[in-house]
This record gives structure tokens, C-alpha cells and sequence, in this order.
């Protein structure tokens, strides 16, 4: 039996009515993203060092430029291995193929990874045993936070492909030597920045340092644009990052060698 077309109408207006009863304290909740305190450090073009606070939405364009590495992971310098919250801008960072670049930005943030973000996003961090990709790699065990991506093809197409991708590490847990993580307390995350995009290494596996994507702002309003550009010192723009060092597997770029 075939619904008449005046009580399709009227029940379609009863659903938009019931949502207009609904707590408009509950209404603006849902619209707003919960803000996050991110702290980051600058190398100015004098040379000095910047270090400043800003309040900002947990939004993933945010959250991403500060939550791929925890406290404790070793970047290499060219002064050797550095705990990630000692590093102070200026340091030269060893990049995949020899050469070095300054540091010109840390982000950091503290993240509560088992608490889900205001629209559901998972904060869950993944767990590196040691030797888990091979002799070395990592050397000891090793925790990156959900924006970062490794240097390695991923395993869905390590049979039919020799390529090098950055690719997130939640693609590479398997639940035994790499798994997934979720600590009930705080845990401090911090991402680097180049003047250039490059892989560094990390507690001896190859991860990419802090770049936005081309395509970062592309949807953003010109107050989030604004907000997150003021993060970093060194860009006006998303230009400004320079052009990827390599692809990466979730933007569906061809696979390619890495030029640094």
C-alpha cells in the first residue's frame, strides 16, 4: 500500500519541527569543535628563538601540524640522537640522503589518546616493538602519534610495487610487533618542520617532517586560514612549505623515488 503524497509531506515536517525542539545548548555543542592549547617553538631570521601559545580548534588541519611524535622518540642530528623535546630550533637535522637542514619549528600539544575528539576522531597512537620492521627499526620501541607517516610502502602493496610512500602509521599495525595504543593519561606529542620538506629519522625509522599538503586550505573559511597560518613564522602561505619531498599514500599520488 502506497503512502499518499500529503502524509509523506507531513511527516517530513514533523521531523524538521522535532529537531527544532531540540536543547539549543545541545545544537551549538555539536556545531563547535572542543580548542586545544598548542605551544610552539620558531627560528626567527635573526636567529632567535620564538616560543609561543595559542588556543585553536582540535580540528584534524591543527592536530596534525603537532601529533607525530611522543616524548622520548630520538631525532637524528647532526650532534647525533636528540630526545624530540629537547631539540631547540637552529638544531640541524639530519634528512634522508646525507645532508642536514635547521629546524625552524616545533609543535606541541598534549593529547588524551584514549578520550576521542568532539566529532569522534580517534587520538590513538601506534606502538613500534623493537626490530618490528627490521634489524634496527626501530632500535627500541618507539610511539607516533596519528599524523605520522613513514617512509615505506604500504602493506597492502609491498607485493605488487617497489615504492617508497609516506604513509600513516595506523597502516602498518598488525597487532603483535606494531600495535594500536590508547594510555588514559596525557601524553605529550611534538612534529617538526624544515625549510623544506624532508625524512628524518627517528629512532631509526624514516618519517617525513611537518608539511600541511597543498591542498591544506583549499575548503578552509579565511579565519581558520588565518589562525593556523599564524602558527609558523616562517610561511605567509601553504606555498610558502614548499613542494612535497616525496608522495604520499593517502593523497593518491603515483608511487616515486624520494628526492631530497
Amino acid at each position: 500500500m502506497t503512502i499518499p503524497h500529503s502524509l509523506q509531506r507531513a511527516a517530513a515536517n514533523a521531523v524538521e519541527a522535532n529537531a527544532l525542539l531540540q536543547d539549543p545548548a545541545a545544537l551549538r555543542s555539536a556545531c563547535k569543535p572542543q580548542l586545544r592549547r598548542y605551544e610552539v617553538s620558531s627560528l626567527l631570521p635573526s636567529g632567535a628563538i620564538s616560543e609561543t601559545r595559542h588556543i585553536a580548534p582540535a580540528l584534524p588541519l591543527f592536530e596534525d601540524a603537532f601529533c607525530a611524535f611522543s616524548r622520548g622518540s630520538l631525532v637524528e642530528t647532526a650532534g647525533g640522537p636528540v630526545a624530540v623535546e629537547d631539540l631547540l630550533p637552529g638544531d640541524e637535522i639530519l634528512t634522508r640522503g646525507g645532508g642536514s637542514q635547521p629546524l625552524v619549528w616545533i609543535g606541541h600539544t598534549s593529547l588524551l589518546p584514549a578520550q576521542p575528539g568532539s566529532r569522534g576522531r580517534s587520538h590513538r597512537l601506534t606502538s613500534f616493538m623493537a626490530d618490528s620492521l627490521g634489524l634496527q627499526k626501530p632500535a627500541s620501541s618507539l610511539v607516533a602519534g596519528p599524523a605520522a607517516r613513514l617512509l615505506r610502502a604500504p602493506p597492502h602493496v609491498q607485493r605488487t610495487a617497489d615504492a617508497l610512500l609516506l604513509t600513516p602509521v595506523a597502516e602498518f599495525q598488525d597487532g603483535m610487533s606494531i600495535f594500536e595504543t590508547a594510555p588514559p593519561t596525557p601524553v605529550d606529542m611534538y612534529h617538526l618542520c624544515l625549510p623544506r620538506h624532508a625524512v628524518i629519522s627517528v629512532g631509526g625509522l624514516e618519517f617525513e617532517t611537518y608539511h600541511p599538503g597543498p591542498d591544506a586550505l583549499k575548503l578552509a573559511s579565511y579565519a581558520i586560514k588565518t589562525l593556523f597560518l599564524n602558527l609558523f613564522a616562517h610561511a605567509d602561505s601553504i606555498q610558502e612549505f614548499g613542494p612535497l619531498a616525496c608522495p604520499r599514500a593517502d593523497h593518491g599520488s603515483r608511487p616515486g623515488p624520494a628526492i631530497l
